[in-house]
This record gives structure tokens, sequence and C-alpha cells, in this order.
């Protein structure tokens, strides 16, 4: 029989699987039934430095239209982040009791020194792993790529700094020189690369004139972004690599493997068909695998990497051409 198992972070795996932060993630029945589904870890629901803002501004509006003094205001900014990490913390104390998959943490903060400081919490609450979702929005027109970038380095110093154990970074594509970041990245002691975070997409009531959201769940296509930097970047990095975004199904996970993830993370794909379409997944992973003669993921892991490929140029290319574009 095939064997799923397969080792990220430096966390046993029964699959490549994880469920990744999202709603389902964010209480512990929505854990629990992560884990019964058949997912192999989990990654909590992100602590969102921008909610607790929101939260404090939302706490000042009220103080303020009360009458209440700014004498109270640093008092509401203790109280409204004390009340968001300890949710948190206690989240991450409640998984460990409750389930025997790993527990990664999450965290997303904007430019600020919160990252260090939540990421010991969290690690001190039992978190077997922190995902650190790092993005920065490049519309500063003030502040140029390098100053961004310099900023992700100077993070991730200051949490491996900070906690003992292994750290995840989910980034984005959105770098000036993605493959030298993601290099790089992998160089300063974490254990792992997420590639890609997905963003909240924006659209517009035209009659309200207001923006929306849309697209909140992932669609198949969304693959394509993933799978080719993975298949650039497997063997070339110091760290696991995982693929996110896009996987729906156990063909997405072959894929991702095949260019080279350690482990994938789905969370659309679960929302719309239950957590238990994990199992469906793996089947069809165990059964491919076993169709093909490979016993362990690490047979195939990578073999249809760029570093592995007879045609590397392909993996480059940018335009469509008469033998791709039909």
């Amino acid at each position: 029989m095939p064997d799923l198992s397969t080792t990220y972070l430096g966390l046993a795996l029964k699959n490549p699987v994880i469920v990744g932060s999202s709603g389902i993630t964010a209480s512990l029945d929505g854990l629990k039934t992560a884990e019964a589904g058949g997912a192999a870890a989990v990654v909590l629901k992100s602590i969102f430095e921008e909610e607790i803002a929101a939260d404090y501004q939302e706490v000042l509006i009220a103080a303020k239209a009360k009458g209440m003094s700014l004498e109270s205001y640093d008092y509401y900014d203790y109280e409204v982040r004390g009340n968001r990490v300890a949710s948190a913390v206690e989240l991450v104390r409640q998984a460990k009791a409750a389930l025997r998959i790993p527990v990664i943490a999450s965290v997303n903060c904007t430019y600020s020194h919160e990252w260090a400081s939540f990421a010991t919490e969290l690690e001190q609450a039992g978190a077997d792993a922190l995902e650190l979702n790092m993005f920065f929005l490049p519309s500063d027109l003030k502040r140029s790529s390098e100053e961004r970038e310099r900023e992700y380095f100077r993070i991730v110093e200051r949490v491996l700094s900070q906690i003992r154990i292994p750290v995840a970074l989910k980034i984005s594509p959105y770098f000036s020189t993605l493959a030298q970041m993601v290099e790089r990245l992998s160089r300063t002691g974490v254990a792992g690369i997420v590639l890609f975070n997905r963003f909240f997409a924006i659209d517009f009531d035209i009659e309200k004139l207001k923006v929306t959201s849309t697209n909140m769940l992932s669609d198949p296509v969304e693959l394509a972004l993933p799978l080719r930097w993975i298949a650039l970047m497997a063997r070339r990095v110091g760290c696991d690599l995982a693929g996110s975004t896009g996987v729906s199904d156990g063909k997405s996970v072959i894929k991702l493997i095949l260019a080279g993830a350690k482990a994938v993370q789905v969370v659309s794909a679960l929302q719309r068909l239950g957590p238990e379409h994990t199992v469906a997944i793996c089947s069809e992973v165990d059964q491919w695998m076993g169709r093909h003669g490979y016993r362990t993921l690490s047979d195939f892991r990578g073999v249809m990497s760029q570093a592995a490929s007879e045609d590397p140029a392909v993996y480059e290319r940018v335009q469509y051409m008469k033998h791709f574009g039909g």
C-alpha cells in the first residue's frame, strides 16, 4: 500500500493535506471536524493585527461618544489587544488538548513590533509551529521595493530570535525578483515557505457606489501560479515548500508534490464540499501512486521540478506560442 506520510516544518504528517488558516480552523469544533475529516495538520485562524486595530477604533468611537477622557485610551488599547490575543492563545491550548495532529498557529501583522510578541504568546500556549502570513501591499508610492523587502527579513529575524518552534512564511508572488526573494528567505532559518497567500479581492457595487468583496473562495485554475513557482524553486531553497491556493482535489496535490512541495494547504475545497473531502483527496493520491508504482511521496516529489527537467525553459515561458496555444 502506498505511504502518504510526509514531514513539514520538521513535523511528522500522516498525509500531505493541511487545512489552511480559515473559518474552518477558527473554532475548536471546526478543528475537530478537520481532524475527523482526515487532515494531517491544521493552521489556526490568524491573529490579525488589522482586526485588533479595527476593534480598538470602534471602542474609541464609543468611548468618545460617552465623553470619556483620553487617559482611558491606553487602557482600551491594552484591553482590546489582550482580548484578541487571549482568544487565540486559548484556541491553541484547546486544540493541543483535543487534537492528535500538529497545530500550527498563525499571525498576520502590519509593519509593527507585534509579530514577535504574538509569536511568543502562541509558542507558550503550546503551538507546534508558527506561520507568519506576510504581505505588504506595494501601493505606497514613498516606499521602495528594497525598503519593503527589508521588512520581511527584519521581521523574520526578530521572530526567530524570540521563539524556538518551527516558523513558516506564507508569502505573495508580488516581489520585483520573486525567485531571489524566495531563495534568500529560505536561508534565514525558517523551516518552510508557503506559496502563495490569497488576498481579499475588491469589487464595486455600482448602484450603491460601495466597495465590496468578490471571489471569496479560490478556483482550481489558481493552482497554476503556485505550481509554476514551486516547480521553479524546488531543490534550490534551504527549507520546505508548501503549495496553497487552487488546491481542489487529489490531482492538485499530486501536481504540487511532483513540482516539489512537501505539503499542501486546502481551504476552499473543504468549505465547498466539507472537511471530509480530505478523505477523497487522499484516496485519489493513493490510487494514483498505486497505478504508477510509487510507494512513498518522496519517490516522485520534485521529479517535474525545473531542476529535474529536460526542458527547463518551458517553466519560464511567459507568452503563448503555436505549440501551446493551438
